[in-house]
């Protein structure tokens, strides 16, 4: 089991009380997300759908790298490992000249 570093985006410091860093145990990505419920009940239904897939809008990246082109959830940790959520943004809307907003 690793500890390791996960970055909260700000519209979910409201579950972490504030804190943008915070910290989880876990031999993978499921696992540290499970420990992260524990510590901040109400994180899990934000991350995960009704069937209990991740968001689709939730990008997840261990140490810089997407786990979508890793493991998955699956995706090994070690010690002092850093993951980062990080939600999707979309763009602004199109001007008339093609131009976002």
């Amino acid at each position: 089991m690793a500890t390791v570093k996960v970055r909260i985006p700000t519209p979910l410091q409201k579950l972490t009380k504030g804190v943008g860093e915070v910290q989880g145990n876990g031999g993978t990505i499921k696992e540290v997300f499970g420990d992260l419920e524990a510590q901040f009940p109400g994180i899990r239904s934000r991350l995960y759908d009704e069937e209990g897939n991740l968001r689709r809008f939730i990008n997840v990246y261990v140490n810089e790298e997407d786990i979508r082109f890793l493991e998955g959830e699956a995706t090994g940790l070690k010690d002092g490992d850093d993951i980062s959520v990080i939600p999707a943004i979309a763009g602004g809307a199109p001007t008339r000249g093609g131009e976002l907003r």
